[in-house]
């Protein structure tokens, strides 16, 4: 079972996050974006990137290489989302993160642009998948300041990689073997600015995904809920995945 969830948060009028997946007996796929822009531009950047990358990889679904797939669709996307900016005044400079995982035959590859996030959880915890692409994280990378200091540094909302800005983009992939995976988490950073890894380990491994999403999405606006909020929780592979979830 999949759950997902959208939420404006606290303090903003506009959601421009989009979230999205796709499921059949040979095929998941599960797509997030946090968009950026003035007047809804970060909104329409963020509906095509998930829209158009699932609308890709369905497309072309006989391919093998699903490393190869996720990341030709997110190109895709970022062609589309650049072409319109250039085409269209009013949505100049508009651009989107993305987190999106795909399964396929028993495989599992996840990327990203900017800093919406993937964790897999597992019996032993919680682990982040991908990397920022922020200023703060460059600035952890280099000792400037601590994971703590990030938290609650001025700069934290810049990130150094968006879909849409460039006709150019680098995406990072990781290749992981689903087998042992309980849940997949894909969150905005509106979720993990304000709930920390812990926080939603234990919130995930206890609850069904379809609750664990509301459950995280109240808990992130309790602490603050200065963004727009998203996250979608699926399932692994692992066989005791629904029993585990339970314990």
């Amino acid at each position: 079972m999949v759950g997902l969830l959208s939420d404006v948060g606290n303090i903003r009028t506009l959601n421009e996050d989009y979230i999205g997946y796709f499921e059949d007996d040979n095929l998941r796929v599960y797509v997030i974006a946090d968009g950026m822009g003035g007047h809804n531009a970060g909104e329409v950047a963020s509906k095509l990137a998930v829209e158009v990358t699932i609308a890709y990889i369905k497309d072309n679904r006989d391919k093998n290489d699903i490393e190869t797939i996720l990341k030709e669709a997110i190109l895709c996307s970022n062609d589309k989302i650049y072409a319109l900016s250039k085409s269209d005044e009013g949505l100049s400079g508009m651009g989107t993160t993305i987190s999106a995982c795909l399964l396929k035959s028993g495989k599992m590859v996840v990327a990203n642009v900017g800093d919406s996030s993937c964790y897999t959880v597992d019996e032993n915890g919680i682990t982040k998948v991908t990397k920022d692409h922020s200023l703060v994280q460059q600035l952890i990378d280099n000792g400037s300041i601590t994971i703590e200091e990030a938290k609650e540094h001025p700069n934290r909302n810049i990130i150094t990689r968006a879909l849409g800005t460039s006709s150019i983009v680098d995406i990072d992939t990781f290749c992981i073997n689903p087998s042992n995976i309980l849940k997949v988490v894909l969150a905005t950073d509106g979720l993990t600015n304000d709930v920390n890894q812990n926080e939603i380990y234990n919130i995930v491994i206890n609850s069904s995904s379809h609750n664990a999403c509301l459950e995280l999405i109240k808990l992130s606006k309790l602490n603050g809920g200065r963004d727009n909020i998203s996250v979608i929780i699926f399932e692994g592979e692992c066989e005791n995945d629904r029993n585990f979830a339970r314990k």
